[in-house]
């Protein structure tokens, strides 16, 4: 991790190793360069729970969180494989209207809103809330999950099973949260969708 100041504010850099208890150690006693706009950083494969405490410190000390920044990751495989799946980050939400397929795992940096549907061969991770339809695991990968702040989807599929919202419910119902949302983790258990809080 590395910190350092630009014109507009923070720069907030996360490296791959980077870890949620790192992360919050390291910006611990440098809480007042962090009442700032802070520009987030991630280079290479981060750990969600690294992205989660830089966060949650930036907004601990006043801060606003700025732009987040995510080149496009090559992840090879076990076996190192020319055209193995690859994780792609998407540096941004997406709205209603966008599909997105992908044959490895997908990080996206903000909301899936309503409308809008992934398709991922691996894990999704949403850094936001997830309120579109997701499918992880596509074509029967039932070790993927889902994770995101919080998940609020009417539908999500994970390998060949698929958990719908209760007949009724709406995501105009849903109680407003102040501050962050608490992160939720879904996973297939004998062959059930369970969403459970994830810390």
């Amino acid at each position: 991790m590395k910190l350092r100041g630009t014109l507009g504010g923070m720069n907030l850099l996360l490296e791959p190793g980077d870890t949620a208890g790192s992360v919050s150690q390291a910006l611990a006693p440098r809480t007042e360069l962090l009442g700032a706009s802070v520009t987030l950083e991630i280079q290479g494969d981060t750990d969600p729970g690294a992205i989660e405490a830089a966060l949650s410190a930036i907004r601990a000390a006043g801060g606003t969180p700025g732009r987040v920044r995510a080149p496009r990751v090559t992840v090879t495989g076990p076996g190192g494989e020319e055209g193995s799946a690859r994780t792609v980050i998407l540096p941004h939400g997406v709205r209603a209207g966008f599909r997105g397929e992908y044959r490895g795992s997908v990080v996206i940096l903000g909301d899936v809103n309503p409308g809008a549907e992934i398709v991922a061969g691996g894990d999704v991770i949403v850094m936001g809330a997830l309120r579109g339809v997701v499918h992880a695991g596509h074509g029967g990968n039932a070790d993927a999950i889902v994770w995101a702040r919080p998940i609020a989807s009417a539908q999500i599929r994970i390998g060949d099973a698929v958990a719908r919202a209760p007949e009724g419910s709406s995501l105009s119902t849903m109680r407003k949260l102040e501050g962050p949302s608490d992160a939720e983790l879904a996973r297939l258990q004998g062959g059930v969708i369970v969403i459970e809080p994830h810390r």
